[in-house]
């Protein structure tokens, strides 16, 4: 019988270092299962018997047979060196006893096992001697296979052109012999070395040929490996869409036939894609799947390269530590498998991460390290990225001579491998390092450059940063009709990213973080050029295009009407509201302030930023001196930030100043001037504009935040008077201008609903994690009395303790009219601690309501709303008002599209009206401040904004209430005051 040629599909590894992308093709050709016939060497003529040399014979082709499956578990477990060894003793044999074509695949894979430690030229030398057998013995299959692993060993090399003759070669000849599965592979490698190339409409079209061959002979783990490969070069073109896609379709089938390694390699690579998106928690969650799945299996190079992954994500999340943590792990396996490419990657990593905590001299130890190794191997590219981020941190010490040198070097050998991926990246490293020497013209002549490769590779992520750093030298030198043209150009260019993510909203979340900053610049352009109505739009162009686009599909409007507001849209908003709009904008240094009166004359304000301390700690500063905490049953009360407790304030700073010098090392006496940051953030936020905001206490002001002001009580902020800013206006908030659009359509869609008010307070709470132990979330037995109180005004029944289920909620909340929530609200990772189900875009803001397992966990998650109420129109919710009466109902994770939290997700629901918070609220304050509120509304007749005002008030003054902000100001109205 003929000899079986057994070819293991390996896994498409993309292994990611910070600054460098490295692509990584494993294949393995197995040595042969049976012999047709056993010769004997001419060595061995003359010493044994015919019958003997027959036992001999086949006593050593069973040994080879033991080595062979003994290698192959070395192989499944990554143990390389181990399975080198094996196949050196099975070359021996097949040597001794003559058996041409044993040695011939022998060699192949004695030749492959240096491959995979990384020693490529030595492999180079074992498959050729293997081919050279091939030849001689006419053995075309043979020669087919030596072939096809010569191109992935050169294309793991860099030398991407011969790695495509060697492909081809190989597809003849199994075209010939009409081998369809060796044919196939050898379309996967072509498809490998295009994709290096960046020719990725080849790419795509050689893998898509070998996915279809796949198909036909039935052979799913081959499909998922070139699925996967072909998610690869999507991967490359920034199409995360179709990458997500694919890589899914290659779990669901590793999963069906039970390839545990090539699973972990594929949520490895799922990983990847929510990584280029930004979405970096949803990437920790799949490399550490990955991880478990490896280990678990003993795939030591799968958990080595999901570490090295893991590390790159908590390096974006700029937890460098915690990323060195993964990347000396990844190191460690690698150096315990003798595997230089995974030490030069680890070792590149945690050079860049030491350069992050701006430790350079570190930095350059560790890429001087991984350099030779990289140079061992012929790793070009990894060489080249080691090189420029060498120079990077010359850079950072003020090197810039050995920055530039460094980074010719990089492009040098890009140039040389013809990689134009690394070439725009290291031209890009030159522009910035020649940038600093002064000498503009080099910066923006590389930077032209990257723009060209990426056009040249269709490559629009790319692209759009590259002219996004052309733009900001033009703006620095003052060139700013080119700066402006360049960033209206980006902008497109994002827009068009955007529109390829199709309804996929939350990738539209992730992808919009590396997109902000062009909207922040094109701003910082207008402004320079006495533009402020068109930098008013770019404002509001750069906010909630995500869910903007989400509400507008749901109300089934046009794309036409979704786009972002024209000055004259932005106008006819503030009319429509009859409010004064406040739209802020954090650019560079500076805050802008448009103010939109309701006649719609609009003006525009900017000053500096604080130079002592940034917006955020300022504001962090602010949320600390109100004192919030937790919403419990003990409310201690701390006069001392309010304006009734400067009297015990000023008498706590005599006593302070008194004997701060008596105690050692004391600490300088504290500034009165600056003790009050919410007098600092009046000062910076409402002095500039305080002449253009209405006089009528009556009449409403909508504040539009940006960035850390989404966490700002606008509310609490005190004038030089001591008044707070709600003693002196009315006050909503909102996400975006174009957003009050929307929350006015949704108001007209539901303001006849009729539906039953939904009322909750104090479950019977779910546990959450508590150390190693579960434990129930503390009960609010003020929070029970609210609901009550809150029941009997609007005329119903409020559920609480047990009735007050999750299920029952979610049945509850489709058709209510009103939905008010008084419960424990938590953020996403307080504490470590995480919710299942409960995370919406990287950050969640759960509801706790009462578990009732199994189908329900207690907590109703931001993500959970998404899913179920914002499908379609129908799938909205109807309700009028939503308040959530809990804690941090109104945060979640800032990101470039705005809060991603609750209020969005009630925003994305339908809903026209929100109350939410800032802080956890103390219980029994909230149950007085929300049934002033309810009151007001349905006693009163008071619109929305108006109700809270005149509840904030009476915790005010009333002799019952709480001057204190932290009782009453961490609540606010979103959207529509009627």
């Amino acid at each position: 019988m003929k000899l079986k040629h057994v070819l293991w599909l390996g896994l498409l590894t993309i292994c990611l270092s910070p600054g460098v992308l490295l692509v990584v093709a494993r294949f393995l050709s197995l040595p042969a299962l049976a012999q047709e016939q056993n010769t004997v060497s001419p060595e061995q003529e003359g010493t044994l018997a015919p019958s003997d040399a027959i036992v001999q014979v086949d006593s050593n082709q069973t040994e080879a047979d033991k080595l062979f499956k003994h290698e192959l578990s070395h192989v499944g477990r990554g143990e390389f060196p181990e399975a080198l060894q094996s196949y050196e003793q099975a070359l021996m044999i097949y040597k001794q006893i003559g058996n041409r074509e044993g040695e011939a695949n022998s060699l192949g894979n004695v030749g492959l096992a240096y491959n995979h430690l990384g020693e490529y030229k030595t492999a180079i030398d074992y498959h050729q001697n293997s081919l050279v057998i091939a030849q001689e013995i006419a053995d075309r299959l043979g020669k087919a296979n030596s072939l096809n692993t010569s191109g992935s060993i050169k294309n793991a090399m860099g030398y991407y052109k011969t790695a495509i003759d060697y492909y081809q070669q190989s597809l003849d000849i199994f075209r010939e012999i009409g081998n369809r599965e060796g044919e196939a592979n050898s379309l996967k490698g072509l498809g490998l070395a295009y994709g290096n190339l960046e020719e990725y409409k080849k790419a795509i079209d050689y893998h898509q040929q070998s996915i279809a061959i796949a198909r036909e002979i039935g052979n799913r783990e081959a499909e998922a490996n070139f699925l996967n490969n072909l998610g690869g070069a999507y991967y490359h073109l920034g199409e995360y869409k179709q990458v997500i896609d694919y890589q899914e379709q290659s779990i669901a089938i590793a999963r069906e036939i039970g390839n545990h390694e090539a699973e972990a390699g594929y949520l490895n690579n799922l990983g990847l894609a929510y990584y280029e998106l930004g979405d970096y928690k949803k990437a920790i969650d799949y490399h550490q799947q990955s991880i478990a799945i490896a280990r678990e299996n003993q795939y030591l190079i799968g958990e080595a390269n999901s570490l090295g992954n893991l590390g790159n994500a908590y390096y974006h999340l700029e937890d460098y530590k915690k990323a060195i943590d993964y990347y000396q792990q990844y190191l460690a396996i690698a150096r315990e498998n003798q595997d230089r490419r995974g030490k030069a990657n680890s070792l590149a990593s945690l050079g860049n991460a030491y350069y992050h905590l701006g430790d350079y001299e570190k930095a350059i130890d560790y890429h001087q390290q991984s350099i030779p190794i990289a140079r061992t191997i012929t790793d070009l590219m990894g060489e080249a990225a080691s090189v420029t981020n060498l120079g990077n941190a010359y850079y950072e010490l003020g090197d810039y001579s050995r920055a530039i040198d460094y980074h010719q070097q990089s492009l040098a050998i890009a140039r040389e491998i013809r990689n134009r991926k690394g070439r725009y990246r290291f031209v890009g490293n030159l522009g910035l390092a020649y940038y600093d020497l002064e000498d503009y013209k080099k910066p923006i002549d590389y930077h032209q450059q990257s723009i060209a490769i990426a056009r040249v590779i269709g490559h629009l992520l790319v692209e759009a940063k590259s002219q996004n750093n052309l733009s900001a030298i033009f703006l620095e030198n003052n060139q700013l009709e080119r700066a402006q043209s360049k960033l209206f150009y980006t902008i497109k260019i994002w827009e068009d990213i955007r529109k390829i993510l199709s309804s996929k909203e939350d990738w539209k979340v992730s992808s919009f973080e590396q997109q902000a900053r062009s909207y922040r610049l094109l701003q910082q352009v207008l402004v320079a050029q006495g533009k402020p109505r068109q930098a008013l739009e770019i404002s509001e162009r750069g906010r909630n295009r995500a869910l903007i686009d989400l509400l507008g599909a749901q109300l089934s409007e046009t794309p036409q009407k979704t786009k972002a507001p024209t000055v004259k849209d932005i106008q006819e908003i503030a009319q429509q509201q009859q409010a004064t709009l406040v739209q802020y904008s954090i650019v560079d240094d500076q805050i802008y302030s448009w103010v939109i009166a309701p006649t719609g004359e609009i003006t525009f304000r900017s000053h500096d930023l604080p130079q002592d301390t940034t917006l955020a700690k300022l504001v962090k500063f602010s949320r600390e001196e109100i004192g919030v905490r937790g919403r419990s049953n003990h409310n201690p009360s701390s006069p001392q930030n309010t304006k009734h407790g400067n009297r015990l304030q000023q008498l706590y700073q005599l006593l302070m100043n008194s004997i701060v010098n008596l105690l050692p090392h004391a600490p300088s006496p504290l500034n009165p001037n600056n003790s009050n940051r919410l007098q600092e953030l009046y000062q910076l936020l409402i002095t500039p504009i305080v002449d253009l905001l209405p006089t009528n206490p009556s009449d409403r002001i909508i504040f539009i935040p940006h960035q850390e002001l989404f966490l700002v009580p606008f509310a609490a902020l005190l004038d030089d008077q001591g008044n707070y800013l709600i003693e002196n206006h009315t006050i909503l908030t909102a996400p975006s201008i174009q957003s009050l659009s929307f929350t006015r359509k949704n108001w007209h869609r539901v303001q006849d609903s009729t539906g039953t008010p939904l009322i909750v307070g104090n479950p019977t709470m779910p546990k959450i994690n508590v150390g190693l132990e579960q434990e129930p979330l503390d009960p609010l037995p003020y929070a029970e009395t609210e609901a009550l109180t809150i029941a009997q005004l609007l005329n119903t029944k409020a559920l609480i303790g047990p009735l007050a289920t999750e299920a029952t909620i979610v049945e509850k909340m489709a058709n209510a009219s009103v939905i008010h929530l008084a419960t424990h609200g938590l953020l996403d990772d307080v504490n470590g601690i995480g919710y299942p189900g409960a995370i919406a875009f990287g950050a969640a803001s759960p509801i706790a309501l009462a578990p009732e397992e199994p189908d329900h966990d207690g907590f109703l998650s931001s993500r959970e709303i998404l899913n179920r109420y914002t499908e379609s129109e129908k799938s909205l919710l109807n309700a009028k008002l939503v308040v959530l009466s809990a804690c941090d109902t109104g945060r979640g994770e800032i990101k470039g599209e705005g809060v991603i939290g609750l209020s969005r997700s009630l925003i994305a629901a339908g809903v026209p009206s929100l109350v939410v918070s800032l802080w956890k609220v103390p219980d029994d304050d909230t149950a007085k401040l929300m049934t002033e509120f309810y009151r007001n509304i349905y006693t009163n007749k008071f619109d929305k904004a108006k109700a809270m005002r005149e509840a904030m008030l009476s915790m005010l003054n009333d002799g019952d209430g709480n001057p204190d902000p932290k009782a009453w100001a961490a609540f606010t109205v979103i959207g529509e005051a009627r």
